[in-house]
């Protein structure tokens, strides 16, 4: 129990300064670009990936499981997510002229507890703390 409850802490953190990536580099790329809401989303998305990715897979779950298969699985979420909060996002700040900063934040909330949740229970399942035990 105490594991699983440092792990969720772990990816939490991870997640806040994935977090702050993300947001960070959607509002220079909003205020400073004349691309439109799903571009700058879109960036600004790939890049805070590619970091939780590393972090949460060297440090929350601990797996030496094939990096590939692992990035693979993380690109079938991401297959699903990223049109749906992307076309999502775009209606809600194009549309119904929602602020942007708010959807991008409404989606980092949804991908934040959606990603959990996959990465623990199929991406890195049967591979938690594999690099512990490989390092011995």
């Amino acid at each position: 129990m105490n594991k699983e409850l440092l792990r969720t802490i772990k990816f939490t953190l991870f997640s806040l300064s994935a977090g702050i990536i993300e947001i960070s580099l959607y509002e220079l790329l909003s205020r400073f670009t004349s691309m439109p809401y799903w571009p700058c989303y879109l960036i600004a998305l790939v890049a805070s990936v590619v970091w939780n990715f590393t972090l949460n897979r060297n440090f929350t779950f601990k797996s030496a499981t094939n990096i590939p298969i692992a990035m693979c699985k993380v690109f079938i979420y991401y297959s699903i997510f990223t049109p749906i909060s992307t076309v999502w996002g775009n209606y809600l700040v194009e549309m119904l002229h929602w602020n942007g900063t708010l959807v991008t934040i409404l989606n980092m909330l949804l991908n934040f507890v959606t990603e959990y949740l996959y990465d623990r229970f199929f991406v890195f399942r049967n591979s938690i703390d594999t690099k512990e035990e490989k390092k011995k």
